[in-house]
């Protein structure tokens, strides 16, 4: 009987696993998996994607994007004027979308060593700690000129800190 256990549990946990991973790149999401698994005081909740956004960043305009998140992957804007310039070099000749930034903030994913396409899939919210979920192709094209890029717009409600691979960065009001 024991060794039945064993192997429905075990089948449920890869199929959920394998659900759970299917299509998005599977590295990111099995390591969100685990460390939702390895915490569980308080619940994960996903936030609200209001509005997103993809397509390539220019590798010379990477000075536009907040300071402290010109060298990582993830990062965030939180107020109107850093967006424009960002939003001048990554859509140019597109007008600036309408962002209530006392409300909300924009999540960012981009590449820093291959070009790979990225998309934002989800963003959740633990002890007000949020983390980008994103979907990317795979390739060995270095980065030349151009780095692909996703943007989200989240609600900033009960958003303190972001995760910046093992960092958490502080998310001041603007």
């Amino acid at each position: 009987m024991m060794p039945c256990k064993l192997i429905i549990l075990s089948a449920l946990l890869v199929a959920s696993i394998s659900t759970a991973c299917s299509g998005t790149g599977g590295h990111r999401m099995a390591a969100s998996i685990h460390n939702v698994s390895a915490t569980e005081h308080t619940p994960l909740k996903e936030a609200s994607i209001l509005q997103t956004w993809s397509g390539d960043y220019p590798v010379a305009q990477l000075s536009r994007l907040p300071v402290e998140h010109v060298q990582s992957a993830v990062g965030f804007v939180r107020d109107k004027a850093t967006f424009a310039a960002v939003w001048e070099a990554f859509k140019p000749g597109e007008n600036l979308p309408e962002v209530d930034f006392d409300k909300n903030i924009i999540v960012f994913n981009r590449n820093v060593d291959f070009y790979n396409r990225t998309n934002i899939i989800k963003v959740t919210l633990k002890d007000g700690v949020a983390e980008v979920l994103a979907m990317e192709t795979r390739s060995a094209r270095p980065i030349d000129d151009r780095a692909a890029m996703a943007l989200a717009v989240i609600p900033r409600d009960g958003v303190k800190f972001l995760r910046v691979g093992a960092e958490l960065v502080a998310v001041r009001q603007k």
